[in-house]
């Protein structure tokens, strides 16, 4: 599995006062899309998310965004190493996805770029 970066994940208030910061701060555009309710947006190596408080309480239970060039490469190889997929492969409008807990109680999202 060849892991391409790590995206920091922020739970916003307001993701609309915060966009501006991080895209001066990045130095990109936000990259935005909605999912579960959530807004997203995406912004160099960070993933600003605001929305219900319900749905942010699950957010903040995961560790960080990992992209990996194949999902379902990155699923086999978890699962050979112990870990226990909790959510499996999903398209997203960037990808698919997958959600995994490490042996360690970690909880990571992968993704990649592969419709």
């Amino acid at each position: 599995m060849e892991i391409m970066g790590a995206s920091l994940r922020i739970c916003v208030a307001d993701i609309e006062t915060a966009i501006p910061f991080y895209e001066r701060l990045a130095g990109g555009t936000a990259l935005r899309f909605e999912r579960g309710g959530v807004q997203v947006a995406a912004i160099g190596s960070f993933l600003l998310m605001s929305g219900p408080e319900a749905e942010l309480e699950i957010l903040r239970k995961v560790t960080a965004t990992i992209a990996v060039k194949d999902v379902d490469e990155a699923h086999e190889l978890l699962t050979s190493l112990g870990a226990r997929i909790l959510v499996e492969p999903v398209p997203t409008p960037a990808g698919r996805n997958l959600l995994a807990m490490h042996p360690d109680g970690s909880i990571f999202e992968y993704v990649d770029q592969r419709g």
